[in-house]
């Protein structure tokens, strides 16, 4: 029988200029471990400290621009366009563009504290 979400569970967020992350699927809200399912609403300067995690994790931008840096370079995501990145890649993920984004984060398995191995500052 399908479930329910009523509503999402908001998560603390890494990061200067704190980004609100509501999930609605994951191992917070819905004991999910195999996958989550995240809206991000960051604001204009929101950046995190890189990581190398373990999932894969599948970003979806609705509005604005993600900024995606990675060991080769970095990948600027628009509105309508999505990112892909693997297990065991650094990535460091930002929302430089004045009026910061809003997307969805697809993470397989689903993200832990634990498995996302920010550097350390």
């Amino acid at each position: 029988m399908p479930k329910l979400i009523a509503a999402p569970a908001i998560v603390a967020a890494a990061g200067t200029t704190p980004k609100q992350i509501e999930e609605y699927a994951g191992r917070v809200n819905t004991d999910h471990a195999s996958v989550s399912v995240a809206r991000m609403t960051s604001p204009a300067g929101w950046a995190e400290p890189g990581q190398r995690p373990e999932f894969e994790e599948i970003t979806v931008v609705l509005r604005g621009m993600v900024r995606v840096e990675h060991e080769g370079g970095a990948i600027e995501v628009r509105a309508g366009q999505a990112v892909v990145t693997g297990p065991g890649e650094w990535v460091r993920y930002s929302t430089p563009e004045a009026d910061g984004a809003e997307y969805i984060a697809v993470c397989v398995p689903a993200f832990s504290p634990l498995s996302v191995h920010r550097d350390s500052a």
